[in-house]
């Protein structure tokens, strides 16, 4: 087995464990943690694809960006030690249904692509065509996708924001007012 192949199945196995981990995990931070772990695993694989520009995006954006971002409003929001309610039975069972059914259309879905080697040499990055690609709005431009990528994120970060301020019983600021 080539290192190469022993990496990928590292890599994939990495983010398969931290991604369950992260749907799992009862305490907020530490899913926040394991998101972070599958993000950075995730931009392993890029490396290992030659996709330097696309791997530097992951880390930068995503592992070193967001997730610092979430990890903060987390500590800012609620307490460390705050712990998910436990699933209720129906919902692990609709959960793993719909996991299996996404599995399952996944690996279909990849059986079923003939995938071919190519004989073409590796392309010269170009520092241009990239710029250009990501500010055109023409069939291989990339503003579309960032935008939407965009509204993602900030939807997650007040998921976040939302999803870590639980709203408890509120409390005064001096406890002179409330005897009054």
């Amino acid at each position: 087995m080539a290192s190469n192949q022993i990496m990928f199945i590292l890599f994939s196995a990495m983010i398969i464990v931290f991604s369950v981990l992260t749907v799992t995990s009862r305490k907020i931070l530490r899913a926040a943690v394991y998101l972070l772990f599958v993000l950075v695993s995730t931009s392993g694989l890029y490396f290992l694809l030659n996709y330097q520009f696309l791997a530097a995006v992951q880390l930068t954006l995503y592992a070193g960006g967001i997730v610092v971002l979430i990890i903060f409003s987390i500590l800012l929001t609620s307490h460390i030690s705050q712990k998910f309610e436990p699933y209720e039975l129906k919902k692990s069972v609709f959960s793993a249904i719909a996991v299996v059914a996404g599995a399952v259309l996944s690996i279909i879905t990849i059986l079923d692509y003939s995938f071919s080697a190519t004989s073409e040499a590796a392309k010269e990055v170009d520092m241009r065509l990239i710029g250009k690609s990501l500010l055109s709005v023409e069939y291989d431009g990339y503003v579309l996708p960032f935008e939407v990528i965009s509204v993602l994120l900030l939807a997650a970060m007040v998921a976040a924001i939302v999803v870590a301020k639980k709203s408890g019983p509120e409390k005064s600021i001096s406890p002179k007012l409330n005897q009054e």
